[in-house]
C-alpha cells in the first residue's frame, strides 16, 4: 500500500480522499462540464478538449507521472459511498531544506456548502504531514474567495503574504493571497 492509498483512510463523516484512477476520467468530463460556470472564475483558462473523456485522460496520465515521480499526490475527493465530489492536488512536492508542497482544490458546482471541502483539505494536509514528511503546505485564493479562505481557516492555515499577478485565471493575470499551515510535530531532523 502506497502513502496516497494509506490516505484514503483519513476521512470524517461523508468525505474522503483517494488516488487518483485513469478510470475516473469519464465520471470527471461530467463533472467539469455540468460545473464548469461555477469553476472558470477560479481557474485557468480550459479548452473544450479539456472537459471531454479524453482530455481528463490525459490529465489524468500526467498526473500520475508526476505522481510516480514523487512531485504531485493527484487526489479524487469522493464521498462514503464513492460518489466524486472534487478534486485535491499536493503539488510541487519538496523534500529536503524546503520540505514543503502547495494545495489546490475544488468541489463540483451541486455538492458546495456540506463541509467536503474543508474535510478533503483536512485529509490533504494529513497526508502532507504525516505520510510525506512535510513541514508546510501552502495555499492560493484569489483575494474575493472567500469560501476557500474559510476553508484554510477551519485547516489552521495562516495568511502569509500576497503576491501580485501570481497565476492565470480565467485568462487574466491574477494576484493571490499565500497561505500556509506547518507542521506542529517537533522535526525530526532536529531532535536530540
Amino acid at each position: 500500500m502506497t502513502s496516497a492509498d494509506r490516505a484514503a483512510v483519513v476521512s470524517d463523516t461523508g468525505t474522503r480522499v483517494r488516488l487518483i484512477r485513469v478510470e475516473d476520467a469519464a465520471e470527471l468530463s461530467r463533472i467539469v462540464t455540468d460545473s464548469a460556470d461555477h469553476l472558470r472564475p477560479w481557474e485557468p483558462t480550459r479548452t473544450p478538449a479539456y472537459f471531454t473523456e479524453r482530455g481528463q485522460r490525459r490529465l489524468i496520465e500526467g498526473l500520475l507521472r508526476f505522481h510516480r515521480a514523487g512531485t504531485t499526490v493527484p487526489f479524487i475527493v469522493e464521498s462514503e459511498i464513492g460518489e466524486i465530489l472534487g478534486r485535491l492536488t499536493l503539488n510541487g512536492v519538496t523534500h529536503g531544506a524546503f520540505d514543503s508542497c502547495s494545495m489546490g482544490y475544488w468541489i463540483r458546482a451541486d455538492r458546495l456548502r456540506r463541509g467536503h471541502a474543508t474535510r478533503a483539505v483536512a485529509a490533504g494536509v494529513h497526508h502532507a504531514f504525516e505520510d510525506l514528511g512535510l513541514h508546510r503546505v501552502q495555499a492560493e485564493t484569489l483575494p474575493e474567495n472567500a469560501a476557500s479562505q474559510a476553508v484554510l481557516a477551519a485547516n489552521g492555515f495562516t495568511r502569509i503574504g500576497a503576491a501580485a499577478q501570481y497565476l492565470r485565471i480565467d485568462g487574466r493575470w491574477r494576484d493571490h493571497l499565500l497561505f500556509q499551515v506547518v507542521n506542529a510535530a517537533p522535526d525530526p531532523m532536529t531532535r536530540a
